[in-house]
């Protein structure tokens, strides 16, 4: 089993990173981009494992594609082969992507017409995919799911006959995220607007050429904001981000202001994060439906400033790449840290000591991993599994160790 060492650091943490593109916006600007005969010239692509795959599956012409962990790219891409009228395909992935429900997205592209068959457990992934050319214009879904099961049918929607009106009912998870693909698909030159719970997108033949710059990924800056939170005296710049973001975890920068006293100064692109030395956290409450993905990163930062958290709104965590709740109970346990979970919260209801060096598991989730990171600036503990981050992050060992000064 790979184990990477993280020593108790010594010094202060210091240092400017630059951080790849984010991997959401790159992911809906690959699919868009195969849509319309590869019009878009993306700059500051993200370097994840999971646009990589996406990248590589847009481009092979097998039977059979295989996506791995890619959560994000299984979900567009059963969108976008469902219209590519004339090809069929399997598309399967990895034993976790096989027990993560995609039901209600097949059962919406099945409404419009399109031919998708299950290949084993019925709502769950192998999908055996017919293309075809699709001319209904109207589908709703339970908005209370995964947004990716949206986003999907919104990037291929320009490219239906009639375009797509997409009646979303009841409370939307992730609304940010919908906003972004919204945002990305006026940016390309797509009409597509929201009123209420009804997203209606327009039809278009095709796209002018164009450019367009990848803003860095903010759920990978989250753990930078983790550890200044945490050592009260780092000093660190990150490249390159932008006050009006696209992205909903760009949130953190209000979320750690308001809760853990870090300041975000942006110079033109660049930020410099910085902690109020007079700032008390408090015991928390935050509803982070809108940004599930920085739940482990903020959790972690309560366990180190020994902060008790009620972190409520995470339902879609429990068919991520693990079931994110019981694994952050489980690991914040050898931590020193008590908590409490349910099927969309988790709470933090205690503090003790531990006497041994924790071994944080990852459950091949590369955000288990990274969040855990920041706390060598308070223990010595190892993180089974490294390479996870891979998919999202590659470089962040490299990133994480300059910063830090502790890589054994």
């Amino acid at each position: 089993m790979d184990v990477i060492t993280l020593n108790k650091i010594q010094t202060s943490p210091k240092g400017e990173i630059f951080i790849g593109g984010s991997k959401s916006e790159s992911n809906r600007l690959l699919i868009l981009n195969k849509l319309f005969n590869e019009k878009i010239k993306i700059l500051n692509l993200s370097d994840s494992e999971d646009t990589r795959l996406l990248q590589k599956a847009l481009k092979r012409e097998t039977p059979e594609i295989d996506i791995h962990h890619a959560g994000a790219a299984m979900r567009f891409l059963t969108a976008y082969f469902a219209v590519q009228n004339g090809r069929e395909i399997i598309l399967t992935g990895s034993e976790r992507m096989k027990q993560r429900p995609i039901g209600i997205l097949v059962n919406a592209l099945r409404s419009l017409g399109a031919e998708i068959l299950y290949l084993g457990k019925e709502g769950f992934p192998p999908l055996l995919i017919k293309g075809k050319k699709i001319t209904k214009d109207f589908v709703e879904l339970n908005s209370g799911v995964s947004s990716q099961f949206i986003t999907a049918l919104m990037l291929i929607a320009p490219k239906l006959q009639n375009g797509l009106t997409i009646q979303l009912n009841g409370k939307v998870t992730s609304f940010p995220y919908l906003m972004m693909t919204l945002k990305m698909l006026n940016e390309t030159g797509i009409k597509a607007g929201l009123n209420h719970n009804v997203i209606q997108i327009f039809p278009v033949h095709e796209l002018s050429e164009q450019e367009i710059i990848v803003e860095s990924d903010w759920s990978s800056a989250s753990y930078y904001y983790s550890i200044a939170a945490i050592s009260d005296s780092a000093e660190i710049k990150l490249n390159s981000f932008y006050r009006n973001s696209l992205q909903g975890d760009s949130e953190i920068t209000n979320i750690y202001r308001d809760y853990f006293g870090v300041e975000t100064h942006f110079n033109g692109n660049q930020i410099t994060l910085s902690k109020n030395l007079k700032f008390k956290t408090q015991n928390l409450k935050l509803n982070l439906n809108a940004t599930p993905d920085i739940a482990q990163t903020i959790a972690v930062t309560c366990a180190a400033l020994k902060v008790k958290c009620k972190l409520t709104g995470l339902e879609t965590l429990k068919i991520k790449e693990t079931d994110r709740l019981t694994a952050l109970k489980n690991e914040l346990k050898k931590v020193g840290t008590t908590a409490e979970v349910t099927k969309d919260s988790l709470e933090i209801t205690g503090f003790e000591e531990i006497k041994e060096t924790p071994l944080i598991r990852t459950y091949n989730d590369h955000r288990m991993a990274m969040s855990f990171a920041p706390l060598s600036i308070l223990m010595k503990l190892e993180i089974e599994n490294p390479d996870v981050v891979e998919k999202s992050y590659p470089n962040f060992w490299k990133d994480f160790g300059r910063l830090m000064q502790n890589r054994a």
